[in-house]
């Protein structure tokens, strides 16, 4: 299992450009945190849907690295979002992943959304990731 710390420093490294910070990991999950300001807000106020979808794609990486190691190839190949309601624009997103599956060749996640503070989700994402046949065949 991999820390915190180790995926941190990967995040860092690899995905310089990401918001997406670690707030925890493992137990099959992850929870991740994107700060939110001015240039993640769309006009009328709020989080832009992009954000929302890179904390989920982060938190479910996040989650899968956690569980199976570093595997910097392992990809998105669906990510389905339900908007349910606006996030503040005042407010960090939240994404809390757990994950479902976690197969040979695919794992499959869901993420929830929230506004940080708050109880209700503001958008529910189910993504599946592929892992590449290297980390297969060293299994």
């Amino acid at each position: 299992m991999i820390s915190k710390e180790e995926l941190t420093e990967f995040l860092h490294s690899e995905f310089p450009q990401t918001k997406c910070s670690i707030d925890e990991v493992g137990n099959r999950g992850a929870i991740v945190r994107h700060r939110v300001g001015q240039d993640e807000l769309r006009p009328g106020g709020t989080v832009s849907g992009p954000v929302m979808m890179t904390t989920a794609d982060v938190a479910l990486y996040v989650a899968i690295l956690g569980e199976i190691g570093l595997v910097p190839l392992a990809v998105t190949t669906s990510l389905t979002i339900n908007f349910l309601r606006k996030p503040s624009p005042q407010m960090d997103i939240i994404g809390k992943c757990t994950l479902i599956k976690v197969g040979r060749i695919l794992v499959v996640g869901e993420v929830e959304l929230y506004s940080d503070g708050e109880a209700e989700p503001v958008a529910h994402v189910i993504g599946t990731y592929s892992i590449p046949p290297t980390k297969i065949n060293n299994d």
